[in-house]
């Protein structure tokens, strides 16, 4: 192919995905912030148009202290299953994953098929309950928590191991001959050396966690316990005529999860493809 024309068509094919990216990520977020800051009748209009009345305080104001200031207690009960959830996942399958790769026994092939079919079986929502209640953990944020790890071991499993392959046995086996115990030789010279895919799970897990709908849907029932996105299920049924208060909720539950991948989107890359490369 000739050179000038495939650069042009470089030049095309890229032009092409930024304006894809333009219509499908920015131009929705842009309506979201336009309409979070007006007032009710312009917003009731459902229009792409700048506010005539600007009330970015007053609708933020409005949203926070809506039924008691439950958005503010969604925001801490997230934030603990967020937390609590992702740590848990990190290390319990940065362990997994060290242990299936590093000993491969008669027993692999069976192990490695239940976590994979973690990826691949749909939750079971109504025999998960039955054990929940016999437990005493349903309705519970300890029992949520439970669950988010459950579903999103697998990934963090997988992942964990195809970066681990990379790492040399002798590594391992300098740190025995120095005299370090097993959980000595994952905490100080495994887990630090894990730290690109560490940081990918975190980002990805956390996100998925965050604005998680349908198993605390399912599994925390009731308002002591609500979740941001169960918050706004609830605020789209109270506020159908005040759109400008919808999207000032949806837009103050969006900002998190976005700032976090903003900050962390090149980690996520270096992470996964060092994974892929190693693995």
């Amino acid at each position: 192919m000739n050179p000038t024309r495939a650069a042009l068509l470089r030049w095309g094919v890229g032009g092409a995905a930024i304006l894809a990216s333009v219509v499908v990520f920015l131009v929705p977020f842009a309506f979201i912030v336009l309409t979070a800051v007006k007032d009710a009748q312009q917003a009731s209009l459902f229009d792409f148009s700048w506010p005539q009345n600007f009330q970015l305080w007053e609708n933020l104001v409005t949203v926070l202290q809506t039924r008691d200031y439950i958005l503010v207690i969604a925001f801490i009960n997230s934030t603990v299953l967020t937390v609590a959830s992702v740590t848990i996942m990190v290390v319990l399958g940065a362990m997994v994953a060290f242990v299936l790769q590093r000993r491969v026994s008669r027993f692999t092939p069976v192990i490695n098929f239940l976590v994979l079919s973690g990826l691949i079986i749909p939750p079971a929502v109504v025999p998960t309950i039955w054990v929940l209640q016999g437990l005493g953990l349903f309705g519970t944020l300890p029992g949520l928590i439970l669950i988010e790890v459950a579903f999103g071991l697998s990934f963090t499993i997988l992942l964990f191991r195809a970066f681990i392959s990379g790492i040399p046995r002798e590594l391992d086996e300098a740190a025995v001959l120095d005299g370090a115990g097993p959980l000595r030789l994952f905490f100080r010279v495994i887990l630090p050396l894990l730290r690109p895919v560490t940081v990918t799970v975190i980002v990805v897990q956390a996100v998925n966690v965050f604005n998680d709908f349908t198993n605390p849907l399912y599994f925390l029932p009731g308002d002591d316990n609500a979740t941001v996105q169960l918050t706004l299920f609830n605020f789209q049924s109270q506020a159908s005529t005040s759109y400008n208060l919808l999207f000032m909720d949806i837009l103050l539950i969006t900002i998190p999860p976005l700032v976090m991948y903003l900050f962390f989107n090149r980690q996520i890359v270096a992470g996964m493809t060092s994974g892929a490369v190693k693995g």
